[in-house]
């Protein structure tokens, strides 16, 4: 018994010793820096890093504030445009991935090429498209449209650059979702005479529904922390 229990004692220590640098790691870099932030929110910033405690003066300013709630509408704008057509784009394109066709491998990487270029490529790429005086989208729409000046419209920009370089990670995280579904059931729904749109309704969206909804909220996170 003594032995066992020296046994046990030792595990957890070596236990607790093994763990012990991702706890520091965790408290210094995560867990005080939010209380921090949480003392400084409730303060103003004095001379040499100095904080004094105002109470809810900050809170009252920034709920008085009209462009603290246009940032938000701007926020929830954003997702309304992104993540709803974002996810229902990535879920079709894993469907077609997913089909028997030729060079689907070709495909598949050409879809997830986007999350592995270089932003700053993006961005220049995105930007010579969108120029409102040289851009080829407007040379091939005929029209003067400012697509990254005007206020109107800039949000609706950035979202279609945000659905085309999400689209592919998310389509791939679908496809690995679709693959997992016992093919077993697609033949079943086959003798039963049911067609590709009933089986994809009753067997895909359904099977696939954990790691849509796993996406959506990575999606739904993503585009949230692009407006902040």
């Amino acid at each position: 018994m003594k032995s066992t229990s020296k046994l046990g004692r030792d595990g957890r220590f070596w236990g607790l010793l093994m763990i012990a640098p991702t706890i520091l790691g965790l408290m210094i870099l995560n867990i005080i820096p939010f209380f921090q932030t949480i003392y400084m929110s409730f303060s103003k910033t004095k001379a040499f890093g100095a904080y004094q405690f105002c109470g809810l003066e900050n809170y009252l300013e920034m709920f008085r504030n009209a462009e603290f709630w246009k940032a938000n509408w701007n926020s929830i704008y954003f997702c309304i445009l992104t993540v709803p057509v974002g996810v229902f784009l990535a879920l079709i394109v894993a469907v077609l991935l997913n089909a028997k066709i030729k060079g689907k491998t070709a495909f598949r990487a050409i879809f997830f090429l986007p999350m592995v270029v270089a932003p700053a490529a993006v961005a220049m790429v995105w930007k010579w498209i969108f120029n409102a005086e040289y851009g080829i989208l407007n040379q091939v729409l005929g029209a003067n449209i400012r697509w990254l000046t005007d206020p109107k419209i800039v949000l609706v920009t950035c979202a279609i650059v945000s659905i085309w370089s999400s689209i592919g990670y998310d389509a791939v995280l679908l496809l690995s979702g679709i693959q997992n579904i016992s093919q077993s059931l697609y033949e079943a729904a086959e003798l039963d005479g049911a067609s590709k749109i009933r089986q994809f309704f009753s067997i895909t969206l359904p099977m696939v529904s954990p790691t849509l909804f796993v996406v959506l909220i990575m999606r739904l996170m993503a585009s949230l922390r692009s407006t902040i």
